[in-house]
């Protein structure tokens, strides 16, 4: 859809994958997954690492598809998706958050030994997320940028891998907030480097560090990293509501903060709006206006 703002510095349109039925474009990644792996792989349950979204396409899917389900999630993971995860029927196991980051390395947790899904690292996950880039083409396809938000790289590199293939003369970004964001940096550096990291209500996105796997793909499939401000973000977060009747989550808004400030340039740009799953209590403080952390 076209966001109609009087004094936007490009064409502006969202694509809405809040309205997936679990909130979020983690459905696309996570089904992939599961239906593309034998059902061998399948009978000991499926678990993943998740602060809530991945969680909840996992959970979905494998209710779907009578499979059990377990999720490694930080303790600091918001209640509204806690409580998603929950009616989901999944089981979860919370971390620390120094523990929970670690399993996205190690691939590991002791006493889960079922289909481990990744929640970015992952082709099947990838090329799930990919199949967003097609659905814009087909709508608008002469799209001159992308903005996806970046958290471990598997929705930009997603998009951006398909987008390569069929429209290369389209830029892709990835989309930071500047409470974590490592990628600018090392994109910069030539290495991944590692970053101050500020917890935040934008739960979705952010880490201080870039896992090195996925810096080599968005070296190689990325026009770069923009960053806006957390108040920029909750701004756009205040304006989805208000102008456009869309409640985005703090990661879902990054990416229409980026492109309202011109950092983007001109032209048709479109803004992923990732997920909308944020705390009612979160939302209601931002269209307050009053200040988010």
């Amino acid at each position: 859809m076209r966001l109609e703002l009087e004094d936007a510095p490009a064409e502006i349109y969202l694509k809405l994958e809040n309205l997936q039925p679990i909130g979020a474009f983690k459905l696309r990644g996570a089904g992939n997954a599961m239906l593309l792996a034998p059902p061998e792989e399948l009978e000991h349950g499926v678990w993943t690492a998740s602060a809530g979204n991945m969680a909840q396409g996992l959970a979905w899917w494998a209710r779907k598809l009578d499979v059990r389900c377990t999720v490694v999630l930080p303790d600091t993971a918001p209640e509204t998706k806690i409580a998603a995860i929950r009616r989901l029927g999944a089981g979860m196991i919370p971390v620390s958050f120094e523990e929970w980051h670690e399993v996205f390395r190690t691939r590991t947790f002791e006493g889960l030994d079922g289909l481990h899904v990744h929640a970015f690292s992952d082709d099947a996950v990838m090329a799930g997320n990919g199949t967003i880039a097609l659905e814009i083409l087909e709508d608008l396809p002469d799209v001159d940028v992308i903005l996806a938000p970046y958290g471990g790289g598997g929705l930009s590199c997603g998009i951006a891998s398909a987008i390569r293939a069929l429209a290369p003369s389209c830029k892709v970004f990835a989309a930071e907030v500047a409470t974590a964001a490592p990628l600018a940096p090392s994109l910069e550096a030539g290495r991944p480097v590692k970053v101050d990291y500020a917890p935040s209500y934008v739960d979705g996105i952010g880490s201080p560090e870039v896992f090195p796997e996925m810096f080599e793909l968005a070296q190689e499939l990325l026009d770069g990293s923009l960053v806006a401000s957390l108040d920029e973000v909750s701004a756009a977060v205040r304006l989805l509501a208000e102008r456009a009747r869309v409640v985005a989550e703090g990661a879902g808004a990054t990416p229409v903060a980026i492109a309202r400030s011109g950092a983007a340039g001109s032209g048709k740009v479109v803004c992923i709006v990732s997920g909308g799953n944020i705390d009612s209590a979160k939302l209601s403080s931002i269209l307050a206006g009053e200040k988010t952390g």
